[in-house]
């Protein structure tokens, strides 16, 4: 089974690549889209040679890897997506060959967070658009909705979330998703160091209660603005737990 989850930064999304990644019978790859957004946006990231240098630039030759086999021989590939990293011009045709999962997130916190690694983000920085497009294509596709969940419910309960995700997916829940070594993940891309440092401090998946939305300025609040409208398309579809 090939899985694609698709998110935009700071939604948890690494947090849950390292709880597949625990899985025995599971390989992941993180953000392979990367190099290739970078080479066709001609933006400028944090540690963009590194990036451009460890892995394909070509859309098609990603592509490839994501509809190849999983790594080191699983049957189960995760793949974690970044839904800004999907320029217009990508194909998109090879998504009708694996399991779409959204992971979703309020854009508040998501403002918050990435505000702190890359000052500023704009709409289109934090994915939540390209999010919601890529979720009505699936769902314009197929007549299903594709399966949703709540970055911010899972921390809620970790275990309960997780084992929602699996049984949505078809996959048996394994509990050793909730923990994994300090440290890093030898999948981590080799942006790593710039933006997983509260991961690599991790050791799993804890339940933690709901905290208030944080205060933006009202330059960031603008952009919470734009975004809630496609967080509130994909709110009513997420799992419920």
């Amino acid at each position: 089974m090939r899985i694609a989850m698709w998110s935009g930064p700071r939604n948890l999304s690494t947090a849950m690549m390292y709880a597949f990644a625990a899985r025995q019978d599971c390989g992941v790859v993180d953000e392979p889209f990367y190099a290739a957004f970078l080479k066709a946006s001609g933006e400028v990231h944090p540690m963009q040679e590194e990036i451009l240098a460890s892995q394909p630039q070509s859309a098609d030759d990603v592509i490839a890897q994501c509809l190849g086999e999983a790594p080191n021989g699983k049957s189960v590939f995760y793949q974690k997506h970044m839904t800004h990293h999907m320029m217009p011009d990508f194909p998109m045709a090879w998504t009708d060959n694996v399991m779409n999962v959204f992971l979703l997130r309020h854009p508040a916190r998501v403002i918050a967070s990435y505000h702190e690694k890359r000052e500023k983000p704009v709409l289109d920085d934090i994915g939540i658009r390209q999010q919601a497009l890529l979720f009505q294509r699936q769902l314009d596709k197929t007549g299903t909705p594709p399966v949703v969940i709540d970055s911010d419910d899972l921390l809620v309960n970790p275990a309960a979330g997780l084992q929602a995700l699996c049984e949505a997916i078809g996959i048996p829940y394994d509990p050793g998703m909730l923990h994994w070594s300090a440290g890093g993940n030898e999948a981590d891309g080799v942006w790593a160091s710039h933006w997983y440092n509260a991961v690599w401090a991790s050791t799993g998946l804890k339940a933690s209660p709901m905290k208030p939305l944080p205060e933006l300025d009202d330059e960031l609040q603008a952009v919470c603005e734009q975004a809630l409208p496609y967080y509130r398309q994909l709110e009513p579809f997420k799992l419920k737990f």
